[in-house]
């Protein structure tokens, strides 16, 4: 009864009280009790029981208006009225035919015909019986022409990025030379000659690749130092390194979230996309504030109960405006209202503070110029939970990272 319930919306609304009067009530001309009555409306079981009936008109088989497991009193229901014969023939019951005639009809019901039990579901959504076959390229040749319409369409640059002539590159002709203002590596450092032929030897010693992922095959001690480096630039306890950035921010923002119970995050407007990819495949509620409105973050914080977690996240290089995120103002808030912070430092890493950990290092820049890793002294950095950073842009490699 229990699964018959969860499928059919109109044992799910009637008690076993009601269900037992309807199996109790006379039969009528077309159906045995008045439960089965009811199930020859449903357009599910009345076109079971029309194929039932149908069955048995092919086959000569004595069958009753009704199907027996209907009602509690079927056991004591008398036989069909119709001769069945020892070869194949039809079915000589008036009664039976009137009843599959009459079935046949309710199961093609007329236009407009509806369930009294079920929601109509608009012809908008109704799956198509017959057509031709879908033309996958008319849709493609009609978005892309949209997107040369309103000249988003974009057209991949040939770069070639010499590792001699750093900022200088090559297009599709060699011999055609140009200047690269665009790129994220700022310092040059993939042409950097240390780097470089570190990669060489790591390349002849260990080969290229990692050999699978990292709980089965792929870790090795080069991913593990490169963490534990990365855990003592930004002076916290661990880090772990991802594909990319976006990958670090999406994964960690959507996985911390899901595991704090009722927990909200309360996001920059500015924030980047792989942030908001994170909080929304957290499926947490989100606050945004402002950009860099710390008033209005406050206001925001002060509607909820202490007792909830709550993530802020946000960046410290805006690269779409070029703002710089109050780090100091917003780990004040947070703590204040028992909030833990996610920093975004993907434009700043390598490029600001004294060791390159990024804005968040630089804003205490003497105090973190020569500071031990155990130091007591708490500087902007410290007061951050959670950093993450990228080693695609000024360290001039590839990957992501959260520390």
């Amino acid at each position: 009864m229990e699964l018959a319930a969860k499928a059919c919306p109109f044992l799910r609304n009637s008690t076993p009280s009601a269900l037992r009067s309807l199996s109790q009530k006379p039969k009528t001309a077309m159906a045995s009790n008045g439960l089965v009555h009811m199930a020859q409306q449903c357009p599910v079981m009345g076109k079971a029981m029309t194929i039932q009936a149908r069955s048995a008109m092919m086959t000569g088989c004595p069958v009753s208006s009704g199907a027996r497991h209907f009602s509690a009193s079927a056991a004591k229901a008398k036989p069909a009225k119709s001769q069945v014969l020892g070869y194949a023939s039809a079915v000589t019951s008036n009664d039976l035919k009137a009843s599959v005639q009459h079935e046949l009809h309710k199961a093609n019901p007329a236009p407009g015909a509806a369930c009294p039990f079920k929601p109509v579901i608009p012809a908008s959504h109704a799956v198509p019986t017959a057509g031709k076959p879908f033309d996958y390229e008319q849709v493609y040749e009609a978005e892309l022409q949209k997107k040369h319409q309103d000249k988003s369409y974009r057209f991949f640059n040939n770069i070639n990025r010499l590792a001699q002539q750093f900022p200088r590159a090559h297009t599709a002709k060699t011999e055609d030379e140009v200047t690269v203002w665009c790129s994220n590596d700022y310092l040059g450092m993939s042409k950097n000659p240390v780097v470089v032929e570190t990669m060489k030897a790591t390349l002849s010693k260990y080969g290229a690749g990692a050999g699978g992922t990292r709980n089965i095959a792929g870790n090795g001690a080069m991913h593990l130092a490169l963490e534990d480096e990365l855990a003592v630039l930004h002076h916290k306890p661990a880090a772990l390194v991802f594909s990319s950035c976006y990958v670090a921010n999406d994964a960690t923002l959507s996985t911390l979230a899901q595991k704090l119970p009722n927990c909200v995050i309360l996001s920059d407007a500015m924030n980047h996309a792989s942030m908001i990819q994170g909080i929304k495949h957290s499926g947490v509620k989100k606050m945004i504030f402002r950009h860099n409105d710390t008033a209005h973050l406050e206001e925001l914080l002060k509607t909820l109960d202490p007792s909830i977690p709550k993530i802020i996240a946000f960046e410290t290089v805006y690269s779409m405006s070029g703002t710089i995120g109050k780090v100091n103002d917003i780990c004040r808030l947070a703590k204040k209202y028992g909030a833990i912070t996610f920093l975004d430092e993907v434009h700043a890493v390598g490029m600001y503070g004294p060791h390159g950990a990024g804005v968040a290092e630089h804003l205490d820049f003497a105090d973190n110029l020569n500071r031990p890793q155990n130091s007591p002294v708490q500087t902007a950095m410290d007061q951050v939970d959670i950093i993450s950073g990228t080693l695609g842009k000024a360290f001039g490699v590839v990957g992501g990272y959260i520390a």
